[in-house]
C-alpha cells in the first residue's frame, strides 16, 4: 500500500498517446498510468486551502480559490470564461501585467472532438494542454487571433452553427458524434464574418489523444468530497479532468485546494 498526504492541485499531463497523468498532491507527484487497476482510497481531512495565496479557509471557489482571491484577481475575473467581455480597453481590468501577459497575446479558435464537435479558444502554445483537458479524441485549430477577446468574439460568432460545450458524460462513456473536422472547418469558413476572414489559416496535421482507460462506466455518477469524505474504489482509468473509478468519476479540477490521504493498493493485495 501506497500513502500520500496534501493538498489536491489539477492533473498534469504530457500529450503523447496515451496520455500520461500526474496528480499533484501538495509536494508529492504520483504518476497514475501505472496506477490504474489499483484501489484507490481518498479520505478528505476537512481542511481546504487557497491555491494561488494559500489562505485556509472552510469554502473554495471557482476550481481552488478563496473569496478575496477570487473576487480580485484577473485570472478569476468573468471575462476569463466569457473573453468577448474583456473590459481591458475600458481601463477596469483588475491587473493589467495579467492582461499583457495573457490576454493581449495571439489566441487560436479551434474544433475539438470530446463527445460531439465543439469551438473553443486558448493561448497559442497551450493548445494540447487544453484540448486534453477537455478530454478531446481530435481536434484541429482553424484560426490565430492577436488578443484573447477578438478570440472570444470569433467563439462567439461560431458558436452560433456549432456548440461550445462538452456533454461530460458521453464523453466519460467514449460517446463521440465523429465528425470531419477538416470538412466542418471547409464549411465554418463559409459563415465567418468578414472581418475575422484574415484570421482563419489551414492547418494539414489532425492532433489525436488517447486516454488511459482499462475499462468504462455504462451509468456515469459524479461523486466529490463535499458529500463524502471518504471515497474508496477500484481505479479504472483518466480522461480529461476526471478519475474514472468503479464508484463514479472525481473531477480533480473541482477539488483543487481539498487536503486529503490518498492510499493506493493493488488489488491482488486486497485478495490475498
Amino acid at each position: 500500500m501506497t500513502t500520500y498526504e496534501g493538498f489536491l492541485n489539477s492533473l498534469t499531463h504530457r500529450p503523447d498517446a496515451p496520455v500520461s497523468y500526474t496528480l499533484e498532491l501538495g509536494e508529492h507527484k504520483v504518476p497514475l498510468n501505472e496506477l490504474i487497476g489499483w484501489e484507490i482510497r481518498f479520505s478528505f481531512l476537512n481542511e481546504m486551502a487557497c491555491c494561488t495565496c494559500g489562505r485556509k479557509v472552510k469554502k473554495l471557489y471557482g476550481g481552488g480559490y478563496c473569496y478575496p482571491c477570487v473576487t480580485t484577481l484577473a485570472e478569476t475575473d468573468l471575462c476569463i470564461v466569457k473573453p468577448h467581455e474583456c473590459h481591458f480597453d475600458k481601463g477596469t481590468c483588475r491587473d493589467e501585467e495579467f492582461a499583457k501577459t495573457h490576454c493581449m497575446i495571439p489566441h487560436y479558435v479551434y474544433l475539438a472532438l470530446s463527445s460531439g464537435i465543439k469551438v473553443g479558444l486558448t493561448r497559442k502554445n497551450r493548445e494540447l494542454t487544453r484540448w486534453v483537458d477537455q478530454g478531446a479524441i481530435k481536434a484541429i485549430p482553424i484560426a490565430e487571433l492577436p488578443t484573447r477577446k477578438m478570440a472570444g468574439e470569433l467563439e462567439m460568432a461560431i458558436a452560433e452553427h456549432i456548440a461550445d460545450k462538452t456533454d461530460w458524460r458521453k464523453m466519460l462513456k467514449g460517446i463521440v458524434d465523429d465528425v470531419d473536422l477538416f470538412e466542418m472547418r471547409t464549411k465554418i469558413k463559409e459563415l465567418v464574418p468578414e472581418e475575422f476572414q484574415q484570421y482563419l489559416f489551414d492547418v494539414e496535421e489532425l492532433y489525436e489523444f488517447t486516454y488511459p482507460i482499462l475499462e468504462t462506466l455504462e451509468k456515469v455518477k459524479s461523486i466529490g468530497f463535499d458529500k463524502a469524505p471518504l471515497i474508496t474504489g477500484k481505479l479504472l482509468g483518466i480522461k480529461g479532468q476526471y478519475l474514472i473509478l468503479d464508484c463514479g468519476v472525481l473531477n480533480i479540477k473541482k477539488h483543487a485546494g481539498y487536503k486529503v490521504q490518498i492510499e493506493f493498493t493493488k488489488v491482488d493485495e486486497l485478495t490475498a
